[in-house]
């Protein structure tokens, strides 16, 4: 199959869909063997394409794991903001923050193990993928911040962008995979205490 000879109108759709496949059989593939077990030689195998073809739509193996890994965090950061939606002032906007995105993060990447090392290469490596996701987190933190200030809930004499990041500070370790893993045992209570900590210090 040769995309190229394909009219234009045709090519977009099928190039979608060949990439989903692509992506789907390396999801499947890295949970059987591990993220940094598997080639794009195995992919192609497994998928019956040639690696020549993987090529026309992927550079490397890492373009495949970041679109992998972007779908996993997309998928954190949806349940944080209907999480956000579903709360009711800054304060409780934060505790479900800090609390749904521990889940989420326990969930996705511990619950299926051979996924571990793409979410831990990802981590390691600064992929794309992990700085749009931590950006975005960034975002809606500011905004939880801003909410509270402008009800009076929390004071606002010191810098914004400096809590922010301070409190990007204390959430990162669980939600960082090398480090969270040595957290299993008590992470999925530390939220609310996280939590309670930080609005402690936001009170005006």
């Amino acid at each position: 199959m040769n995309t190229t000879d394909l009219p234009a109108s045709t090519r977009g759709p099928l190039d979608h869909n060949v990439r989903g496949q692509i992506v789907d059989a390396a999801t499947a593939h890295f949970r059987l063997y591990g993220y940094e077990k598997t080639t794009v030689s195995d992919l192609a195998r497994a998928i019956g394409f040639s690696k020549a073809y993987i090529y026309k739509f992927f550079d490397s193996k890492r373009a495949i794991g970041e679109r992998i890994c972007a779908s996993c965090l997309d998928e954190i950061v949806s349940n944080v903001r209907v999480a956000l939606d579903d709360a009711t002032g800054a304060p409780d906007k934060l505790r479900s923050m800090f609390s749904v995105a521990i889940a989420s993060s326990l969930r996705l990447f511990f619950e299926d193990r051979k996924l571990f090392d793409l979410a831990a290469s990802a981590a390691i490596e600064h992929w794309d993928a992990v700085q749009a996701y931590e950006q975005r987190l960034l975002d809606m933190l500011r905004e939880i911040v801003l909410l509270g200030r402008e009800a009076g809930d929390f004071e606002s004499d010191t810098d914004l962008d400096q809590t922010v990041a301070d409190i990007k500070l204390i959430l990162h370790p669980y939600l960082h995979p090398l480090l969270l893993q040595h957290r299993l045992d008590h992470a999925a209570d530390a939220g609310s205490g996280l939590a309670e900590l930080i609005l402690r210090s936001l009170k005006r």
